[in-house]
């Protein structure tokens, strides 16, 4: 089973080769781009370090929900 999370691009690196990524949660990690086609403020889906697939705001935010809504009852368990 695969696992792939959303993140926000903040920074992008020089070459375009890396990025900085917001899980939202305070996580930041720097993933690789060079797969998908990014910019600052976009969303991507990122799976074992690199970007596989860019996501729209919606897309992202409800995976992101989704997540929350599971890590918050796997807590209350």
């Amino acid at each position: 089973m695969c696992l792939a999370i959303p993140g926000k691009i903040i920074e992008i690196d020089k070459n375009k080769e890396h990025a900085a990524v917001d899980y939202g949660d305070g996580t930041k990690r720097k993933v690789n781009v060079t797969l998908v086609e990014v910019k600052v403020g976009g969303y991507v889906l990122v799976h074992a370090g690199f970007a596989i697939e860019v996501l729209n705001e919606k897309e992202a935010q409800e995976t992101l929900d989704l997540f929350r809504e599971m890590l918050s009852s796997e807590e209350g368990t």
